[in-house]
């Protein structure tokens, strides 16, 4: 399989159902044989619900990293979108890649004993498809890549550079996140002995979260708690409500919203309300 490469290339996320494609310099290595790896590949395949490296694109061709790699779930998916990409040379457009389907969706979802139909009729939220493709957008506060679709992330850097003209300072906390990421998250909470309808009151159930579209920010401040009410407080929050409509970003839970959802003022969303 040849390897092709462009700097374009270098800043987008493939993205399968199971699998999501890398540029590999935006990885850390976990262990010497990943640095090893890393340092020599264009792309990792990277399972999405536990963040494990299963493959790498080297020069001279697609090395595993891990025994049985290429039985892992979703694995022919991720194969063909590596090879339809590698095919195609010319940088990767992520806003014609569309969305990825929705199968498997409702599998998650009574595995968490939620009743998908019930829950998108009481909350007026609905089903949220995966990009195909992402593009960078920058860093988050901890220094993790912010993966959004391209429209979002351009906003974003326009609406942080003019903040930071006004002398504001803004920070990503999280953007994508996938519907296995969502999962995760509720998995945890459920272990913890929190209840099913307290978590749904704090985060939207996987697949009804706008993050998984890749158009949806947490945003904070320095010196400030990421995701706490307490955002409200600050000159940051203060501009984004005098100007964050000038770059089509809306925040997605105001007090006593529609959806059940608590009150967000570090969330905001790009697009049309």
């Amino acid at each position: 399989m040849p390897v092709r490469s462009t700097f374009a290339n270098a800043r987008t996320l493939l993205n399968t159902a199971e699998v999501e494609l890398w540029p590999a310099g935006l990885l850390r290595a976990r262990s010497s044989a990943d640095a090893r790896a890393l340092a020599r590949a264009s792309r990792v395949l990277r399972r999405k619900d536990d963040g494990r490296y299963l493959a790498a694109v080297l020069p001279e061709g697609l090395v595993g990293l891990v025994p049985g790699w290429s039985r892992s779930v979703g694995m022919d998916d991720a194969l063909d979108r590596l090879e339809a990409a590698q095919a195609r040379g010319a940088p990767i457009d992520p806003d014609l890649s569309g969305v990825l389907p929705l199968h498997g969706l409702r599998r998650r979802l009574d595995h968490l004993g939620l009743d998908a139909d019930d829950y998108a009729a009481r909350t007026g939220l609905v089903l949220v498809a995966e990009p195909a493709t992402l593009a960078l957008a920058g860093f988050d506060r901890y220094r993790r890549p912010l993966w959004l679709t391209r429209a979002a992330g351009r906003a974003w850097q326009a609406m942080r550079q003019a903040a930071a003209g006004d002398q504001i300072a803004l920070e990503a906390i999280s953007g994508y996140r996938s519907h296995a990421y969502q999962l995760g998250i509720f998995q945890r909470k459920l272990e913890r002995g929190q209840p099913l309808a307290r978590i749904l009151t704090v985060n939207a159930a996987p697949g009804y979260s706008e993050h998984h579209a890749g158009t949806a920010l947490d945003i904070g401040t320095p010196g400030q708690p990421p995701a706490e009410e307490s955002f409200e407080t600050t000159a940051a929050f203060a501009w984004l409500q005098a100007n964050a409509t000038r770059f089509s970003f809306y925040m997605s839970y105001p007090r006593g919203n529609a959806h059940g959802i608590i009150y967000e003022p570090w969330h905001w969303r790009h697009g049309g309300r």
